[in-house]
């Protein structure tokens, strides 16, 4: 059980839930258990699904309307987690209201779905933010506050595997299974963005994506800040989930992602970062995320990640694909 202390000088969230899976229920404990938070709504399509999330979080307002629920509600914050070809109608529905946003990655079924939705939140004037949380997993963060005393060059690689075998088998339909690597491959292609500095300014494909044909995408990604990243994904085939960042003075591999080693310069030896306690508790990486996006929502700098973040990691992912139709609006 987690008690809540409110602290008088922080306004009280109210956040209202959209969807009823897994990742909903995750993001509701870790959003429940912040401080000055209330869970005051939850919509599904599937009602009963609502209600179990809804009793477990003591949320009072549960139904399968989702204008309905967001008036009635009234939340000041929307936690989404939707099927992917769900995600843009359901998104542009919220957005009509006067709410920001916070929603799971992908953030669209394609890249053409990830700009128009960035548009409609510019147009409209909300503030969307993206569940990338690799970013804010423990062994993420420890790398990253090592690397950042160190202005040296970074050297960052990348592996991906996927299988359209497997989509299928757990249930996938064909369009989330044609556009996967927006869906699955946008985990790993992240690290890239997280870790290198800078812009994008130039992206080699040394092993193209075959659509007809998935076995090995290889790609080199050269950053504005000198940083070098190295993609490698292997469709339908085994490999790790694994991302290794090499500086001068230290190398850090995370392998489970959820685990980070370093490699000091001149030593074998590995040396192990212990799990924080946040990431043992909640999903990985899930408790920072929500008190980086309630910050955020109080206009904080926490560093939460931003519709523009999610949409470069995107388009990232579309250009080492092959799939960039064009540049972002």
């Amino acid at each position: 059980m987690v008690v809540k202390v409110f602290m008088s000088n922080a306004k009280v969230c109210r956040i209202a839930l959209v969807g009823a899976g897994g990742m909903i229920a995750e993001h509701a404990r870790a959003f429940g258990s912040q401080p000055n938070v209330e869970l005051v709504g939850i919509y599904n399509r599937t009602k009963a699904k609502a209600e179990t999330i809804a009793d477990e979080s003591a949320i009072p307002v549960v139904s399968d309307d989702l204008d309905l629920m967001l008036a009635s509600s009234r939340p000041d914050l929307v936690v989404m987690a939707v099927y992917e070809p769900a995600i843009l109608e359901v998104a542009t529905r919220i957005l009509a209201h006067p709410v920001d946003l916070f929603m799971e990655k992908p953030i669209g079924l394609d890249v053409r779905e990830a700009r128009a939705l960035r548009e409609k939140a510019k147009v409209l004037g909300r503030r969307v933010w993206v569940g990338l949380n690799r970013r804010t997993l423990g062994s993420t963060q420890a790398a990253l506050d090592d690397l950042s005393k160190n202005p040296g060059a970074r050297f960052i690689y990348v592996q991906d595997q996927q299988s359209l075998d497997t989509a299928r088998a757990i249930g996938h339909s064909e369009p989330v299974i044609n556009n996967w690597m927006y869906a699955n491959s946008i985990h790993l292609v992240d690290y890239l963005t997280a870790f290198g500095r800078g812009e994008v300014v130039d992206i080699n494909v040394l092993q193209p994506w075959n659509p007809e044909e998935p076995g090995v995408v290889l790609a080199h990604v050269s950053f504005a800040s000198g940083d070098q990243g190295v993609y490698q994904a292997i469709w339908n085939g085994p490999g790790p989930w694994a991302c290794a960042v090499s500086a001068p003075h230290r190398r850090w591999e995370m392998r489970p992602l959820e685990k980070a080693v370093f490699q000091n310069a001149g030593e074998r030896s590995l040396n192990e970062i212990q799990a924080t306690e946040a990431d043992l508790q909640y999903k990985p990486g899930f408790l920072v995320q929500a008190e980086r996006v309630l910050g955020a929502w109080r206009n904080e700098d926490t560093g939460a990640a931003t519709i523009g973040d999610a949409l470069a990691t995107t388009e990232l992912v579309a250009r080492i694909y092959g799939l960039d139709y064009g540049a972002a609006s």
